[in-house]
């Protein structure tokens, strides 16, 4: 389901997701992203809020105000302990790397992290195989919140074959990833499931529950 969706009337079963990745510290747009949460059942931070480790808590504390729940997967410039140590107290936020939760009845699995490593020693990466173990738990039939993309689809060749293979074999119901800063805003399709690279300027998104 593509941000197409937010054309069609929603039905009172659906659960609106707000959905980006890759803020790099940009505070303006977080407000922004704030103002738009209004809009939103759930909103979905699919890493990299920070730079190269700084400015996560700068960021986190901005986004407080967002008085949806707000699930958050570390991108490569920040770590999952960094990320869950800035989200502490804020009682909205759910930390996913490697977990589930549900909201409103519709189940997110997240993942963070590079996949497979980058060349940057300062990154939070995961090896394939790591990855892979990790992906085992993802649920039939949820939404997929991955940092990287699957290797082939809105990547520029730089994604991740783990994250094809648990989508092939899963069929997640919509993957939302990041990343690839050359691809934001760039849609695919793995079979029949959407893929989208979602950027800072975010995205609507329209799931039934």
């Amino acid at each position: 389901m593509s941000s197409g969706a937010t054309r069609r009337k929603r039905t009172i079963a659906a659960v609106r997701i707000l959905a980006f990745s890759d803020l790099h510290r940009d505070q303006r747009r977080a407000r922004l992203l704030v103002e738009r949460a209004a809009r939103a059942d759930v909103v979905a931070a699919v890493g990299d809020l920070a730079s190269v480790h700084r400015g996560l808590e700068d960021m986190v504390e901005v986004l407080r105000a967002i008085d949806r729940p707000v699930l958050l997967v570390p991108g490569n410039n920040e770590t999952d302990d960094a990320l869950r140590a800035a989200c502490a107290g804020w009682p909205s936020a759910t930390v996913l790397h490697g977990e589930a939760t549900e909201v409103d009845g519709v189940m997110f699995f997240g993942l963070g992290g590079g996949i497979p490593e980058t060349p940057w020693g300062w990154s939070f990466d995961l090896s394939e195989e790591q990855a892979e173990r990790l992906l085992a738990a993802l649920p039939m039939g949820a939404v997929l919140l991955v940092h990287s993309p699957p290797k082939g689809h809105v990547d520029r060749g730089l994604g991740s074959a783990a994250v094809l293979r648990v989508i092939e074999d899963k069929h997640p119901r919509l993957v939302l990833c990041g990343h690839i800063h050359e691809c934001w805003g760039q849609e695919s399709r793995v079979g029949g499931v959407p893929v989208r690279n979602l950027g800072p300027d975010a995205a609507m998104f329209d799931i039934d529950s």
